[in-house]
């Protein structure tokens, strides 16, 4: 025990423990960005080294944190719902439809406004019971044990 790599034990342990404590340079292939500006990587997966899954994750501008909702592509890719991420074609295409449907929304809005209208009021219900069928007749129905 007194040659070779066994000889520094102490050096060995302290040169491990600082390795452990610095970060690591997690590296990843950059597969997209999208229009709020978070970017998308990916680790693919290697069955010869037992990952059997493709690590995924994203990194938010400066300023935004993890909080914040993501584009249901992109989330859905992140998920592994989806093998490929999506194209810009697609993400112009889902914003385009978007953005239509809250015009068109801000119409209806403003039609129904100027129609005078308000929202519909729920309908006012006082305590309510059990519904009762007539030809179903369960429990005490002559009161003879409420006494």
């Amino acid at each position: 025990m007194s040659n070779g790599e066994y000889r520094h034990v102490w050096r060995i342990v302290i040169r491990n423990l600082l390795n452990s404590l610095k970060p690591r340079q997690i590296q990843g292939n950059q597969m997209g960005r999208d229009y709020i500006g978070n970017i998308y990587y990916e680790i693919p997966a290697d069955p010869s080294r037992g990952k059997r899954k493709p690590s995924r994750w994203y990194d938010p501008p400066k300023g935004l944190d993890f909080q914040d909702p993501l584009p249901a592509e992109w989330e859905s890719w992140l998920r592994m719902r989806r093998k490929e991420p999506p194209t810009e074609e697609e993400i112009a295409k889902n914003l385009a439809i978007a953005q239509m449907k809250k015009e068109n929304a801000a119409k209806i809005e403003t039609q129904r406004l100027a129609d005078g209208g308000s929202l519909p009021a729920p309908p006012k219900r006082g305590p309510q019971s059990f519904p009762t069928y007539p030809d179903f007749h369960g429990g005490d129905p002559t009161n003879q044990y409420k006494k």
